[in-house]
């Protein structure tokens, strides 16, 4: 049975903080001098970048190479993928109408409450969700066919996410898809192509820290989170609300699958 070290990645837990913290606390700084806040979005893949980079160098020694080496290149991997095409989605728009509207109501200082329930709040998730990716840092002993298994599952949850996103971007790209569903491609097997995917990351990555029952069973609370918060909470759930109106929609939540990919009905 493969080792871990308890007081090693305690110690990491507090490096990892510091590091998701001071991500979102520039990126705060650069959201109050552009006057918006939507940058907090780039900064979420950034941050996970950031958290495994800490960890690789605050392991170093104490957990196997080869696994070190895998989880943090597939999590920077990841984080920086999806904070680029986040940046370039949006460059050359105005403030995300999600975050007009939270801070319309914000009592007191809207910024200040951008700060809580915005950025420090996203940075303490960023800890939360990635516990799997810390975890692995710290077990000794060689990978086994369960992590060579979790990577696969990253590798098959960031082509859906890759290639959801690239299909999506052409079609709205498009001036005569304005305002038709995109129902081509991987959207026509699942509704959240890209939603599907980072839930595949997430367990694959889990499954990387499954080499030790220890490190499993700290971090298992990571992918259940983000489960639930791409089905129930600030994922689908509130997408498919805002998309219920346009035309052609509920004819397209009757024939594609929510979530998991499968033939259309």
């Amino acid at each position: 049975m493969n080792g871990f070290d308890w007081a090693a990645f305690g110690s990491g837990l507090g490096w990892s903080a510091v590091a998701a913290l001071g991500v979102m606390l520039a990126t705060f700084g650069v959201a109050l001098r552009k006057g918006m806040h939507r940058i907090v979005d780039v900064a979420w893949g950034l941050a996970f970048a950031a958290v495994a980079l800490v960890g690789f160098v605050a392991s170093a020694g104490i957990g196997d190479p080869g696994r070190r080496v895998l989880v943090t290149v597939l999590t920077v991997g990841w984080g920086l993928r999806l904070a680029g095409h986040i940046a370039l989605r949006g460059r050359g728009h105005g403030e995300d109408p999600r975050y007009e509207a939270m801070l319309a109501k914000a009592p007191g200082s809207p910024n200040l409450y951008a700060l809580r329930m915005v950025y420090l709040l996203q940075g303490a998730l960023v800890w939360l969700v990635s516990l799997p990716v810390q975890a692995a840092q710290y077990i000794a002993g060689p990978m086994s066919a369960v992590a060579w298994a979790g990577g696969c599952l990253w590798a098959v949850g960031v082509f859906f996410e890759a290639v959801g996103d690239a299909q999506l971007a052409r079609f709205k790209g498009d001036p005569a898809n304005k305002g038709r569903i995109m129902d081509r491609g991987l959207w026509r097997y699942t509704r959240h192509p890209n939603y599907f995917g980072d839930f595949c990351v997430w367990w694959g990555l889990f499954l990387i820290a499954c080499d030790s029952p220890a490190a499993a069973a700290v971090s298992v609370v990571s992918p259940v989170v983000m489960s639930l918060l791409l089905t129930k909470g600030s994922g689908q759930r509130l997408l498919e609300r805002h998309m219920a109106q346009r035309p052609g929609y509920a004819e397209y939540v009757a024939r594609t699958s929510g979530f998991f990919p499968l033939p259309p009905r």
